[in-house]
Parts: C-alpha cells; sequence; structure tokens
C-alpha cells in the first residue's frame, strides 16, 4: 500500500489547481481567493530542481531469497515539470501537465543480474486533464477527468486514467477544507479509490498549519520579508523502467522526506527552494510491466539517509511581484 502511494502523489496537488483557476474566474467565492493569491503558490507553472542524499546501506530480496546487504554510495536525482493551461472557460479547463525526471545512483555491489554497479535512468510522463466547476449542496465541487502516458527515453510504456470528485468544505480567512475522493484506471494499481483531504489552518503565532493527503504535512510561517519556512513531511517517489532480456520491468519506491524546507520569493514570478532533512524510504520494488506492483519479483529496504534539494520555479501566468 505504500509504495503505491506514490504513485497517487500528483493526484494530491490536482484539485488545487483546479480551484485556483475557477477562483480568478469568480467561480467559487471570493474568500477563496486568500488560499491562493500567495507569494507562494501550491502548484508551480514551470519547475525544475536537483536532489542529492549521502550514503545509505540497504538489504534486499529476488524472486523471495535474501540478497548479501549492499550500500548506494551516492543518489541523485533532476525533475522538471510543467503545468499548462490550453482552455480556459467559467465552468471548466482544459490543461496538461508534462514531468520529467532523470535517476542517477551509484552501489558497491550489482543490485541485479546484468545490471551495473552504476545505473542512471530517464522518466517522463505526459497528462491532458480537463476540470469542471459547479455547486454540490451549496458547495464548490470539481470535478476532473485525466489521461496520462509515461515511459522511458526509449519506449512510452504505461497509458493511464484518473478521475477525481472534490468539495469545498469551508473557505475562511483563518481555515480553508477540501475533502475528495479519486478513482485509477491503472492495471499496476493495488487500490481503485483513494481520498483526497486539503487542509489549511492559520494560527494567531503567524504558523499554518497546511496538510494535503497523502502529499505533505507541514507547518509553516513567513519569515523575513519574501522568505518562508516549513516544517514537517513529504512524501514523494522514484519510478522508472528497465529493460532485461526483452522484457519491460518497473521500478517504484515510496520517500518520506521529513526535515526543512525554505523558500524565498525571487521577484519577476521566480521562486527559489531550499530543502533538507532526513529520507526514509520503507519500500522499493521491481515488477514485471505486465503484472501488478504486488507481483514483484525484487524487493528492497533502506537505510535513512540524509538528503539535500535546491529548485527554483517560474510563474509567468501569476501577478509579478516585487522583491
Amino acid at each position: 500500500m505504500k509504495t503505491l502511494r506514490k504513485v497517487l502523489l500528483p493526484l494530491a496537488m490536482f484539485p488545487l489547481k483546479n480551484i485556483a483557476y475557477a477562483q480568478k474566474r469568480d467561480s467559487i467565492p471570493l474568500k477563496v481567493r486568500a488560499f491562493f493569491a500567495d507569494k507562494f503558490p501550491q502548484t508551480r507553472d514551470l519547475n525544475i530542481d536537483y536532489t542529492l542524499t549521502t550514503p545509505f546501506q540497504f538489504s534486499s530480496k529476488l524472486q523471495g531469497a535474501d540478497l548479501p546487504d549492499n550500500k548506494v554510495k551516492s543518489f541523485q536525482q533532476l525533475k522538471a515539470n510543467a503545468n499548462i493551461y490550453f482552455v480556459k472557460k467559467k465552468s471548466w479547463l482544459l490543461s496538461t501537465s508534462l514531468n520529467y525526471r532523470y535517476s542517477a545512483f551509484n552501489t558497491e555491489a550489482l543490485i541485479l543480474p546484468e545490471m551495473d554497479a552504476k545505473n542512471d535512468y530517464h522518466y517522463h510522463s505526459e497528462s491532458v486533464n480537463l476540470s469542471y466547476f459547479s455547486k454540490l449542496f451549496n458547495k464548490t465541487a470539481i470535478y476532473t477527468a485525466s489521461a496520462s502516458v509515461d515511459g522511458s527515453e526509449q519506449h512510452f510504456e504505461r497509458i493511464r486514467g484518473l478521475v477525481t470528485a472534490s468539495i469545498v468544505l469551508k473557505a475562511t480567512p483563518k481555515t480553508k477544507m477540501l475533502v475528495g475522493l479519486a478513482g485509477f484506471i491503472d492495471p499496476s494499481a493495488q487500490i481503485p479509490l483513494l481520498p483526497v483531504f486539503t487542509y489549511e489552518n492559520k494560527f494567531n503565532s503567524g504558523w499554518v498549519l497546511d496538510i494535503l493527503l497523502p502529499k505533505k504535512l507541514l507547518i509553516r510561517k513567513d519569515i523575513f520579508a519574501n522568505g518562508r519556512i516549513s516544517l514537517g513531511t513529504e512524501m514523494d517517489n522514484t519510478s522508472f523502467y528497465i529493460y532485461r532480456n526483452t522484457r519491460t520491468y518497473e521500478f517504484r519506491q515510496l520517500e518520506i522526506n521529513s526535515g526543512v524546507i525554505y523558500e524565498h520569493n525571487l521577484g519577476s514570478n521566480f521562486i527559489g527552494t531550499l530543502k533538507t532533512g532526513i529520507r526514509a524510504v520503507p519500500q522499493a520494488r521491481v515488477f514485471d510491466k505486465e503484472e501488478s506492483l504486488k507481483d514483484y519479483i525484487f524487493e528492497a529496504s533502506y537505510k535513512p539517509s540524509f538528503y539535500f534539494n535546491i529548485g527554483v520555479s517560474y510563474n509567468p501566468f501569476g501577478k509579478p511581484r516585487a522583491k
């Protein structure tokens, strides 16, 4: 279950992107605008970031048999993504999400037969998203449908579908709450449905509780003139395809990053981000692409490591802000 959740993380952000657009078109109450009229928007139009971890030990099994303990001597990752709107109407919008990830790691010994100790992998995914806004029980409701493909530098591999329904339960200057449900059209998924929950609460001290399940749980506060610090936990993932002996395998792992995040509004719609802390990887699996995640042939469990992340985002569709 935990390993599967990393596939679902982009879903948690999806309703927020749509609400952010809807509030600009007066499709939902004006009091929701405060949630998104922020110098640090929830969703970035263009983003690139780089991650590096310290060395860590791991244990693994191949087809149920224990393998000797191993060590990842270096792990680095480069990610880039874009969210682009094609058509914008008062009650619906059409958009696309483009994602690229390069992962490279170096181990002391071979992980799987016929694999090098030094590996690097390219992964990409593209989706077309349709969103519709309406009222349900006198509350703002958002319905979405998404079709996506992913793959490597060699092939396109999977086609997936996603549908969501969410409702804004509360939107006041102090508290915002959204709940929803997502359904997945994906043969490799372990569960067909997943709840979505977003909650923000501002305390008198200036700290803000920011919950976006299953993506993150943070407490944050604005500091200096254009900075923000956050403490807590975020979930992320790494996945890519492996080609061996005319067969295609998929690698998936869930990552839990706990620590501190500092964001700084650089002006002209640019935002810089620094993250550091402890990364835990409770489970990583390799399975045949034609099978599901539960039918894995390889499984690994990693020791925690320190991670460092630096990134910059650009929001050309946002209102320019001075430093």
